[in-house]
């Protein structure tokens, strides 16, 4: 598959210490989930299988079951004429004990280019974090025109991800 990834950038969200590509727009939104390996296995199965985005109110349509590197996927949003689609590919996954996520990179196409990864992680008190990092800047004139409010509504949907994740990865 040759992938038409929109940017040059690729991977940079897998380590969190290093520093996010200079020239875009930077995220980083990590919310406590719970504690307790049901905690981090419920929500990690959530993130790599789409369920959270769908449960954020986000379409997916996706190449396959589970988040894999090289996996093409499509989110909407919006309905009929109003509706933006945005597609996507993943750029990287992690299946570890201690750490399951992944990211995934704007095609040509997407609204926006860059990168953004949904990670969950317990540290050594059990304690299991949901973790959005992104990079990105505007790809078509539309979000170009709207300036700094894209980035406003990337916030705002790491953080609806973060409280449907916590409902997930509950049980509710």
């Amino acid at each position: 598959m040759t992938s038409t990834l929109n940017y040059p950038e690729v991977g940079r969200t897998a380590d969190s210490d290093r520093a996010l590509p200079a020239g875009y727009n930077h995220l980083r939104h990590r919310i406590l989930l719970g504690h307790g390996r049901d905690v981090l296995e419920a929500a990690g199965a959530a993130v790599t299988t789409w369920r959270m985005h769908r449960a954020a109110g986000v379409r997916i349509r996706a190449a396959a079951e589970r988040a894999e590197p090289g996996v093409a996927v499509e989110c909407a949003i919006g309905a009929g004429p109003l509706r933006v689609a945005a597609p996507c590919e993943v750029v990287w996954s992690s299946y570890r004990p201690d750490r399951i996520g992944f990211a995934y990179g704007t095609r040509t196409g997407h609204p926006e280019c860059g990168e953004e990864s949904f990670v969950v992680e317990m540290g050594p008190d059990r304690a299991v974090w949901f973790t959005v990092t992104a990079f990105s800047r505007p790809a078509r004139w539309y979000t170009r025109l709207a300036g700094p409010v894209v980035p406003r509504l990337q916030l705002c949907y790491a953080r609806r991800c973060g409280r449907v994740l916590r409902r997930l990865a509950d049980g509710s």
